[in-house]
């Protein structure tokens, strides 16, 4: 009898084991791919041009997943080293806190919910299990415990002024970081007004309307009900725009969008999409709707996978960005990776180099790449954050 108990608790513990330690670095792993590929030639002019360019990117789901953002790692695409040694300057980093089972880019209803599982493999605390918003909190301060063991050198910004100063220490030191909080759709409020202050007050600055299921303040691009924003959504739209934060409809269904631009005049963002009419997609909006957007001073921020641009190599990441610059305006174009976000690239924040290598190929001149590559994310920021 003792013997059964003793093999039946090893086994619990093996069990216990592999759920909280083998089985989060091996979804992780899986979800977040670099294709094996050789080292990327990169000729020395392009080297020297992105040594000069504050590199920006739009859209990393980092917070995501069990690895420490400090430390180098072998799997997913991002980390501070490889951020830095891809010469990022800003980064983005969202919070996902809801996602459906069998997630798809044409239906998905708000019925299921991944991350509960993922978060309690991952040891999130207990708070996090039930609650949405607390898993944006938890996003939030684990990306400010970063910051505030970083001994300066990343800095979560609140304010353009923070940008802006990060940008200039930068002159003295190239290892200087600027995060950014955003989410990855809006239903952290869980329908309450209140909690676009509670989440501006842990640092949150862009808030993602929708993601891939229709939400209390409208329909997703790939909900079930193709609508426009909610009463709600309306209310929650003014006072977000009210307060200084900055609207992102990467997801948002084309009517959400199309509601957006009409209540308000601030600029807008798409952090991580292509172009439709370069790369026929389900995730990608009409280019009307994009050139609005980037008519009224918003950016838009091209993906690096093939979903969106239908070619994922170095190469094709420059296509697709080269293509959306002459077609928008280069001044509305940035980067948008979506590293991390359970999709497939073909290089990782590393690896950012090669990106400029193959805009040269593309025949962009300088001041173009330098732009899209981090100039006119970096001057969004600065020109839109709260002031204070």
């Amino acid at each position: 009898m003792r013997l059964g108990l003793i093999v039946a608790g090893l086994a619990l513990l093996l069990g216990a084991a592999v759920f909280f330690f083998y089985l989060p670095a091996r979804v992780d792993n899986q979800m977040n791919v670099v294709v094996d590929h050789p080292v990327y030639a990169i000729s020395e002019e392009a080297r020297a041009l992105h040594a000069e360019i504050p590199v920006a990117d739009l859209h990393a789901d980092t917070l995501l997943w069990a690895r420490d953002p400090a430390r180098r790692h072998d799997r997913g695409h991002t980390d501070l080293p490889r951020l830095g040694e891809g010469g990022v300057f800003l980064q983005v980093f969202a919070s996902v806190t809801k996602t459906p089972s069998n997630l798809n880019y044409n239906e998905n209803t708000s019925d299921s919910d991944d991350i509960t599982l993922l978060a309690i493999a991952q040891r999130w605390p207990v708070d996090t299990w039930g609650s949405l918003y607390n898993r944006a909190r938890f996003h939030a301060r684990r990306l400010n415990r970063l910051a505030e063991e970083s001994d300066g050198r990343f800095i979560v910004a609140r304010t353009s002024g923070d940008v802006a100063s990060a940008l200039e220490a930068r002159e003295t030191d190239s290892g200087i970081m600027v995060g950014i909080l955003a989410t990855e759709g809006a239903h952290p409020l869980e329908g309450d007004l209140a909690n676009i202050q509670r989440l501006y007050d842990e640092g949150y600055r862009v808030i993602g309307l929708q993601h891939f299921f229709d939400n209390e303040l409208g329909g997703s691009l790939h909900g079930t009900s193709g609508v426009g924003l909610t009463d709600f959504g309306r209310e929650a739209v003014t006072a977000m725009v009210e307060r200084g934060l900055i609207i992102d409809v990467a997801h948002s269904s084309e009517a959400v969008v199309r509601d957006v631009l009409e209540l308000t005049d601030a600029p807008l963002i798409v952090s991580h999409t292509g172009i439709r009419s370069l790369c026929e997609s389900p995730r990608n909006i009409p280019d009307e709707l994009l050139q609005q957007i980037a008519d009224r001073g918003g950016l838009i921020g091209i993906g690096f996978w093939a979903d969106v641009i239908c070619y994922d190599t170095p190469a094709g990441v420059a296509r697709a960005i080269a293509y959306a610059a002459e077609t928008l305006g280069v001044d509305a174009i940035a980067l948008g990776s979506d590293f991390d976000g359970t999709v497939t690239t073909r290089f990782d924040a590393s690896e950012l180099a090669a990106l400029t290598d193959a805009l040269i190929g593309t025949g962009m001149s300088a001041d173009d790449i330098r732009a899209v590559m981090g100039e006119n994310a970096v001057r969004f920021f600065t020109e839109n954050l709260p002031e204070g």
